[in-house]
């Protein structure tokens, strides 16, 4: 049975979604540990700034639930009443709903389906994807294209990087007068770096681990590059901070911070942190010249833009309700096969027998016509023994309930 588990923003606050989020360069080690510590037959870890979910064909989620808390080092009652638990057919529909972007913080935004699909290659890679998984997965990709392309889903997208620069443009009076900082180089600090930098930033300066990749973001809007071991010097030259990397710990302290405000003479810097776990100190937020935003701060600047986006989502589920039956329409046929395969094995012994019989008759001269009607006769009687015992043996319910299915089976009409 497929089943989902997991916490997200609706179910758990940031404090606790960071306490179980999993790292990119952790997730083969984390895959192949579940598969060894569990009862998990197949499974694919989604870990994003919202959600930490997986997904999994198993016969329980007990076991994975306490896996789940064993590995992060954290006791399961203190995350068990954040944790929901989807089984089949919610499972399903779960899973075509977040790659919708119906599920998301911001209603109908793309990049959910791209950390889909990459949780699906780690997956791949891990070797824990199974068949029933890789079809959930590419049933869930064609669900999103489907809900993307039919419906207003997409439409007036008020994004996270969006609401970055609405936030900021409520602290400064232009944003084109600003120094902007983006700590990070992945997707997230791309899209918001794309968003910032149209309002013509006067400075923009990248701090990344990888120099390089640093650097080849900052070059688009002729930026700077520097290391982020280098924030502490550069941190207080900057009015506003977008950070947005993988790092388990904060990298930007309250020491580096109110150092930063003294070198400024208490001129105000905005700060974004989108990354999970925080990368930056909660207590920085609590500054007097600090206006640090996290995730779910964002999260209530674009809720305002829901409402327009209702009638979409209602299309959109009325589509995904279809394709969920369309799937587990899928999963029993698959339950029906080992009972087909058995039944066509069987059928194929008793015609090489029969024909092997004929044969052996035609070779001592037998005449064709009578050897080709023994033939018919035999292998008709070896078909049907078995369903025509059963039949005259049965009793009561039982009795109707093979008569029911030998009529559909075969299409009979036993009208008299």
């Amino acid at each position: 049975m497929i089943f989902t588990l997991g916490i997200n923003h609706h179910s758990a606050p940031l404090a606790i979604r960071e306490r179980v989020a999993f790292h990119a360069e952790k997730l083969h080690h984390a895959l192949a540990d579940l598969a060894g510590q569990t009862a998990v037959k197949e499974a694919a870890i989604l870990s994003t700034c919202n959600r930490t979910e997986i997904y999994c064909a198993a016969e329980t989620p007990e076991a994975v639930i306490d896996w789940l808390a064993a590995y992060h080092q954290v006791p399961r009652g203190e995350i068990a009443p954040y944790v929901y638990t989807h089984e089949q057919p919610e499972a399903v529909r779960h899973a075509f709903r977040v790659a919708s972007g119906l599920d998301s913080m911001v209603i109908g935004e793309p990049q959910i389906l791209g950390q889909m699909k990459d949780a699906i290659r780690l997956a791949e890679e891990s070797g824990t994807l199974g068949t029933q998984l890789h079809k959930l997965f590419q049933r869930a990709f064609s669900v999103a294209k489907e809900v993307r392309s039919s419906t207003a889903i997409g439409a007036n997208i008020v994004s996270m990087a969006a609401a970055g620069v609405h936030l900021a443009e409520r602290i400064f009076e232009s944003i084109g007068e600003q120094r902007v900082l983006f700590i990070g180089a992945g997707e997230m600090i791309e899209l918001c770096a794309a968003h910032f930098c149209a309002n013509q930033p006067r400075q923009v300066t990248v701090a990344n681990r990888t120099v390089e990749r640093g650097r080849a973001l900052a070059e688009r809007y002729n930026g700077t590059a520097i290391r982020l071991d280098e924030l502490g010097e550069y941190l207080p030259q900057h009015d506003i901070v977008v950070s947005c990397t993988a790092s388990p710990l904060p990298i930007i302290g309250l020491g580096m911070v109110e150092r930063a405000i003294k070198a400024r003479r208490h001129r105000p810097i905005f700060m974004i942190d989108l990354a999970v776990p925080r990368d930056i100190e909660e207590e920085v937020g609590e500054l007097d010249d600090i206006f640090l935003y996290t995730v779910d701060d964002l999260a209530q600047v674009v809720e305002s833009g829901l409402e327009s986006r209702q009638a979409a989502v209602v299309e959109a589920e009325d589509i995904i309700a279809g394709r969920v039956r369309d799937f587990l329409g899928w999963l029993q046929a698959r339950d029906t096969v080992p009972v087909i395969r058995a039944l066509r094995d069987t059928a194929e012994r008793a015609r090489r027998h029969e024909v092997e019989h004929a044969l052996k008759l035609l070779a001592k001269g037998e005449a064709p016509e009578k050897v080709l009607e023994s033939l018919s006769q035999r292998l008709t009687n070896k078909l049907l023994h078995a369903p025509t015992q059963s039949l005259n043996l049965a009793e009561g319910d039982e009795r109707s309930q093979l008569q029911n299915a030998a009529a559909r089976l075969f299409h009979l009409h036993t009208g008299e």
